[in-house]
């Protein structure tokens, strides 16, 4: 385990830093590249062009690419392009990078999107079963699965994550939410009823861990075993906190709101009900299946 070293391609945010501190007590050695590096282990690359870090590659044990334009956005056609393209460029590029290596990583994570499923009430998302969409959101997770598996690189392990609302302490979604429901404004979005696939943040890098130790390949759904609701989702929150109240989202007052901070209503919308299957069949335990505790875990001193 000691000296073996992890590789994370846009590692600077939520999501790097949660597997940077996770593999670093496991005696992994954290490298991030990233375009404003100010660390000793961060490595400077533009996710568009070959340089100096793709010999970093080299001799690693996992590649690890979490690279993209955020989708916390408007869908302006210039932010539509912004977000295709860091996800198909850079993924493009490490493939040339992983081809160019003598002794390449063992093992490559590309991400990708639990989005990728259709909105759904009561059919449960598998990787097997899931109803694949056509919207934007979904188009981008097709082409970007469709670029990691066009690249051919046989002395590597693939893997898609195709990750859920991932929660955490320091960053993701549960900050926001907190933020409202301390306002009075934590009631439920729309009707409530639409399912939330989530992950604890310890989840979301224990089954990358599951994964490498395990020998796996393929495409996981990251998330818990049944989803909650938004109702449920936003109650919870509620009680934990202390907030007396929540004044609840109509449609109309959520399509407001993305509008005026500059974001998509779909993201609140959107019924995601997606089962990690293939974790279960291979027998992944969860730590944090439960809303209530899992959201007590993480705001706990916080």
């Amino acid at each position: 385990m000691y000296n073996k070293t992890i590789i994370i391609a846009g590692g600077s945010g939520f999501l790097g830093q949660v597997l940077e501190a996770f593999f670093s007590k496991k005696g992994y050695r954290i490298k991030i590249l990233t375009r404003k590096p100010k660390r000793h282990n961060e490595i400077y690359w533009d996710a568009k062009n070959l340089g100096d870090w793709q010999y970093e590659l080299e001799n690693s044990e996992v590649l690890i690419n979490l690279t993209g334009k955020s989708v916390d956005c408007r869908y302006t056609s210039k932010n539509k392009k912004e977000i295709y393209n860091s996800r198909i460029q850079s993924t493009r590029l490490l493939g040339m990078a992983v081809n160019s290596c003598n002794n390449p990583p063992k093992i490559w994570f590309n991400s990708s999107t639990a989005t990728i499923y259709k909105n759904s009430l009561k059919q449960e998302m598998t990787e097997e079963t899931g109803v694949i969409g056509d919207d934007f959101s979904m188009n981008i997770a097709k082409s970007w699965e469709k670029a990691f598996n066009e690249i051919i690189i046989p002395k590597t392990r693939k893997v898609i994550l195709r990750t859920a609302i991932v929660l955490g302490k320091k960053g993701g979604a549960l900050i926001p939410l907190k933020r409202l429901a301390k306002f009075g404004l934590g009631g439920k979005q729309a009707s409530g009823k639409q399912k939330v696939s989530w992950i604890h943040e310890i989840d979301f890098a224990r089954a990358i861990q599951y994964i490498i130790e395990n020998n796996l390949k393929g495409t996981f759904n990251l998330s818990v075993p049944k989803p909650t609701n938004n109702l449920i989702l936003m109650k919870t929150l509620r009680k934990i906190i202390k907030s007396p109240f929540g004044i609840n989202h109509p449609i109309w007052l959520i399509k407001l709101g993305a509008f005026l901070i500059g974001t998509e209503s779909e993201l609140v919308l959107k019924s995601r009900n997606v089962i990690p299957e293939r974790l279960l069949t291979n027998n992944f335990k969860f730590l944090y299946k439960d809303i209530d505790i899992a959201m007590r875990d993480l705001l706990k001193n916080n």
